[in-house]
Order: C-alpha cells, then structure tokens, then sequence
C-alpha cells in the first residue's frame, strides 16, 4: 500500500490502496464467502495467493482501515471483519464482477450468489447482513 499520496486524485488513492492484485480479492473472500481466518484465506482462496502476501495485504487492509482483525487467545486464529470501509467495496465489488462476466462469460457461475441477481434491494440486504456479522457482532 502507498501512504503518501502520488497525486489528489480520489481514484489514484482509491487504487493506491486497493489497486494491488490481492487486496480486492480478500475483501471479496471475506464478504462473499466469509473467509475470517488467515488459514481460510490462504487455503480457500482459488487464485493461489502465498502467505507472506496475504499478511501483508491483510496487514495493509487493517492499516487503510478497511479490514479489523480480533485477536486470538494462544493456539487459536485471529478473525478479521470488515469495517464500514469495507463495506462500502460491495458496489464495487458488484461492478467488477459485472465486468469480469462481460470481459469472460464463462466467469458467471462463480459470481458471488448476491451478486448474481443485479438487485439492487438484494445487494443492500446483504450489506445489511454485513454490517451485523462484522461490525455490529464486534461491538
């Protein structure tokens, strides 16, 4: 992640933060597929991510705000959760899945299921769903 900003661009800051190849990824396994654990991360993950990189933008996510980390008691893994900021990735999300279809149509039937409808009603409940399994739950 960049931390100081290259210009004051909100889309240069946006993609200095989130623009690496895995951090996208991430928030994605964490909201679509809640993937809360650094072994789930790393051994669900279908891209094939290695473990000194997702520390690091696990790391970099917690830093930048969106991702919160709970930490374990010995012998037990840490739970990451997203934070408002990570919740507000879902459109985004949404969007560059629309986008992956457009660019590879064979990529459609691994779209995350609330995403697949093109609800808008469907994608605000499951942000609202979100919002009360990672925020509301650590409070």
């Amino acid at each position: 992640m960049i931390t100081s900003p290259r210009s004051g661009c909100p889309v240069n800051r946006a993609l200095e933060v989130v623009g690496d190849q895995w951090s996208l990824v991430i928030l994605r396994d964490v909201m679509a597929y809640d993937r809360r654990s650094f072994r789930e991360l790393l051994t669900a993950n279908d891209e094939g991510i290695s473990a000194p990189v997702l520390s690091r933008r696990l790391a970099d996510l917690t830093s930048a705000g969106f991702l919160s980390k709970t930490e374990a008691p010995r012998g037990k893994q840490g739970r990451y959760s997203l934070t408002e900021l990570g919740i507000r990735t879902i459109p985004l999300m949404a969007e560059l899945a629309n986008l992956g279809v457009a660019i590879d149509p064979s990529t459609a039937a691994q779209k995350p299921e609330f995403m697949r409808s093109g609800n808008n009603d469907e994608l605000d409940s499951r942000t609202d769903d979100l919002r009360k399994q990672h925020i509301n739950a650590d409070a």
